[in-house]
């Protein structure tokens, strides 16, 4: 029979839950994706805290399939790079369609990813494709899901840190299990860099779709 225990949950006040929405989306929508990183260190229990937080994010059965490493040596983020660049470099030569490099424009991007380097941390969050319990294999579900789900509480906590992000998705990514040396059930599905923006960044000129064009209400 299944374990129960008495939820802890504490009501507010309707005041006090506008107010705390209020606060939190202020917040969250200062939110942008930086490309130009500060070599400033940044204190690593910051990062730890944060992916705390990822980890409590609700998943498939509670079987929390994933895994985030946190490189901060020199040596491997250089690796990475050089992976990663040698990826996009085939990408935008010969992988992406026309269609798809012009939605890319607006951002002002390219192959070269510099930012992989500069910025203090990398987090490479990992989704476990199945568990592994001796020579058994455990089915998980709703991996994706939940691996999406955790990694969004992340870049949340990260940025309410006071410190910028980045969503790197290089395609493909298999590059980053065997640089880490991560088991076969594990498979790399985001590479967020992470610290303080340069003095001098920049972001693209370009917003949010408005509450009315993302919310349909029927009451």
């Amino acid at each position: 029979m299944p374990e129960f225990q008495r939820l802890e949950f504490s009501r507010l006040s309707p005041d006090e839950q506008a107010r705390r929405l209020e606060e939190f989306y202020a917040r969250l929508r200062q939110r942008r994706s930086v490309r130009h990183f500060s070599d400033e260190p940044v204190p690593l229990h910051l990062i730890e805290t944060a992916v705390r937080c990822a980890a409590t994010a609700p998943s498939g059965a509670n079987q929390q399939p994933w895994t985030f490493v946190v490189v901060g040596d020199a040596a491997v983020k250089r690796r990475i790079r050089l992976a990663a660049e040698a990826e996009e470099r085939e990408s935008y030569a010969r992988r992406m369609t026309e269609e798809w490099l012009e939605a890319l424009r607006p951002l002002g991007t390219d192959w070269h990813k510099p930012f992989l380097e500069t910025a203090p941390y990398l987090i490479v969050v990992f989704r476990q494709d199945y568990g592994v319990e001796g020579e058994r294999k455990i089915k998980h579900y709703y991996v994706q899901e939940s691996v999406g789900i955790a990694a969004g509480f992340l870049i949340a906590a990260l940025h309410l840190a006071g410190l910028a992000t980045l969503t790197h998705t290089p395609s493909p990514m298999g590059f980053l299990g065997e640089i880490l040396e991560r088991p076969k059930n594990e498979r790399a599905c985001l590479l967020i860099p992470v610290g303080y923006p340069a003095e001098d960044a920049v972001v693209p000129s370009i917003g949010k779709k408005q509450l009315s064009e993302v919310l349909i209400e029927r009451l």
